[in-house]
């Protein structure tokens, strides 16, 4: 009986396109199947099958290569799948970016004539509150809300006489001048229907362009509180600070708080794509939970389960509850959540753009003793206005953008040590306190304690860079307080605006319109400076110009090519000089270490000729 030796067959793992694919087929075909399939025309139902078998190969090819590249965050491109490969590296997406800025608020209140008061003096009992939530709406639309309470019978206030009896001059009534903080957004309230218990339930909210959850309460009263991960059980709550002695203390900037820690059984994370905003929930049920008490942090140091030694273990303070489960989730019951949203409009705006309160809202500390009439009065003349722009808003993060900034968070893990770090924190600091555009941070040599200057930029409505208000860089600072190292002194700086302009001369190829070869290098460099901004300190270089250049069909040389500084009431007005920075060489304009370059008016300042 003869052997029967098993056929080996080559195959060529390699061929993955569907040409490559069908000519291995073919070549199979005509080796292996010579006597049963010999009809190789394309119009045979043999080429047929050939054709269907390639097209599958072909398609499970690409699709084997599109897994494999979006499976790691060098490679991937898809926005999504960007944003879930950065999470694994600690990146969180915000929601949607908001802006902070200051309003200066007014209103007119009677002069004191009660007998027995000191004359000429403003009857404070008509000194209203303004309360936290009263809106307010720009030019272009977008609507602004008050995030404290404003009272107008504070050390900060400022006081002038606003009319007075033409007999004696004596003062009927006094302007009062306060200044709040208002941030961008309204707020909108959805209900949600929870049904039986589930793990890990998930939601989605209805609300577009979502800056954050601000509450969420159960049927049952039960506040959850979000969280940077689920596995988070405490938070740190800031509890107004009502010492006496503070009262009467000119406070310039923010309030003062003490932080209290609480543990949060019930907790939820907040997640966010191109499909919209989710929150999400733990596992855990009301019997894993009978009580809302800190696990004492004495134990964690001897809680050695019966070991006779001891590893260097880190105490980590959000980790009091000692449960597993993720947090409380709920079940049938309704959720309500209030967050607020942006509206589609840009939330930057200039100075003097608040036009019209929505819904202010008052309150007076005693209304038993002052007359109705004085007190709409008083509310009907509110006043307000900002007197500087109000920014912080930036575009959201492209999956380019993503990738950089979880590189950094990986390599910081929420402490600020190296320059990176303190970058990488800055660009990734919650949308709902602000955001700045740019962000450069350096040691000041001149100072004793060598203390780090960190200079920021913003940007304006028109996505021009513009200096970031007061009220964000304020929220920076507190934001990095809380993970710089102990004996570091930062400030924050305004970076300095350079704006150029651009001008060049090219020569065209003689087979071309000299016309349109001009308007189409014109329209490649104004593409090129509106999607390539620079950071803070770096510099320009004349080749990204040139390359840009030299891939414009029918241009065959540029013979000139300068950029110089733009002034005017439109620009801004550093002193700075292109010459004086130009390399040697000729090839690179450097920048000041605290300055950012600008083509603020492509249109306008990019200017070429052809001959």
């Amino acid at each position: 009986m003869p052997f029967d030796k098993k056929r080996i067959v080559p195959i060529n793992y390699t061929s993955r396109d569907f040409n490559s694919i069908k000519q291995d087929l073919l070549n199979y075909t005509k080796r292996y199947y010579p006597d049963t399939f010999k009809d190789f025309n394309e119009a045979s139902f043999g080429s047929l099958m050939l054709d269907t078998v390639s097209y599958v190969g072909d398609v499970l090819s690409f699709y084997l290569d599109y897994s494999v590249n979006e499976s790691f965050l060098d490679t991937a491109n898809e926005y999504n799948n960007v944003l879930k490969l950065g999470r694994q590296l600690g990146y969180k997406k915000s929601g949607v970016p908001v802006s902070f800025g200051e309003v200066s608020l007014y209103v007119v209140i009677p002069a004191d004539t009660a007998a027995g008061s000191t004359p000429n003096q403003p009857n404070l009992n008509y000194a209203p509150i303004l309360l936290k939530g009263s809106t307010f709406e720009a030019t272009n639309g977008a609507v602004f809300s008050l995030t404290d309470d404003v009272n107008f019978n504070s050390v900060n206030a400022t006081t002038v006489v606003a009319t007075s009896r033409p007999s004696d001059g004596s003062p009927t009534s006094y302007a009062v001048k306060v200044i709040g903080t208002v941030v961008s957004g309204r707020t909108m309230t959805q209900t949600i229907e929870v049904g039986d218990y589930e793990r890990f339930p998930r939601f989605r909210l209805d609300g577009k362009n979502i800056v954050e959850v601000i509450s969420v309460y159960d049927s049952q009263g039960n506040r959850y509180y979000e969280v940077d991960n689920l596995s988070q059980d405490t938070v740190y709550v800031p509890v107004k600070n009502n010492d006496v002695n503070l009262k009467n203390q000119v406070i310039n900037s923010e309030p003062l708080y003490s932080l209290r820690a609480l543990p949060v059984p019930r907790r939820f994370v907040t997640e966010s794509d191109l499909s919209g905003y989710y929150i999400q929930f733990g596992f855990g049920s009301d019997d894993d939970s009978t009580k809302e008490s800190l696990y004492d942090p004495s134990r964690s140091s001897i809680d050695l389960h019966g070991r006779d030694y001891v590893t260097d273990r880190s105490f980590d303070p959000t980790n009091l509850l000692k449960t597993d489960k993720l947090g409380i989730a709920p079940q049938t019951t309704n959720l309500t959540v209030v967050y607020r949203v942006n509206g589609p409009n840009d939330v930057n705006i200039t100075t003097n753009s608040l036009v019209s309160a929505i819904n202010p809202r008052f309150e007076f500390n005693d209304t038993s003793i002052l007359s109705p009439s004085s007190m709409q009065q008083v509310t009907t003349s509110l006043e307000f206005e900002n007197e500087s722009p109000i920014n912080g808003s930036t575009r959201e993060d492209s999956a380019r953008e993503i990738k950089y900034k979880a590189y950094g968070m990986f390599s910081s893990q929420n402490r600020a040590v190296t320059q990176q770090d303190y970058i990488s924190l800055i660009y990734n600091m919650p949308s709902k306190f602000g955001s700045v555009k740019r962000a450069a941070i350096m040691q000041d040599k001149n100072s004793f304690k060598r203390n780090l200057n960190i200079y920021v930029i913003a940007e304006d409505g028109q996505n021009k860079l513009t200096q970031a208000n007061i009220v964000t860089k304020n929220n920076l600072k507190f934001w990095l307080s809380s993970n710089k190292m102990i004996n570091d002194t930062i400030d924050i700086l305004d970076a300095k605006i350079i704006n150029l302009g651009l001008k060049f001369k090219i020569m065209s190829d003689s087979n071309y319109n000299g016309f349109e070869v001009l308007n189409a290098a014109t329209i490649s460099l104004k593409k090129y400076f509106t999607q390539n901004q620079y950071n803070i300190g770096e510099p320009i270089r004349y080749g990204d110009a040139l390359r840009i250049l030299k891939n414009v069909e029918g241009l065959l040389d540029v013979l000139e090519l300068k950029f110089e500084v733009k002034v005017g009431s439109n620009y801004s007005s550093p002193i700075f000089s292109v010459d004086t920075m130009t390399t040697a060489d000729g090839r690179v304009i450097l920048a000041p270490s605290d300055s950012i370059f600008e083509i603020k008016f492509p249109d306008s300042d990019i200017v070429g000729t052809v001959i």
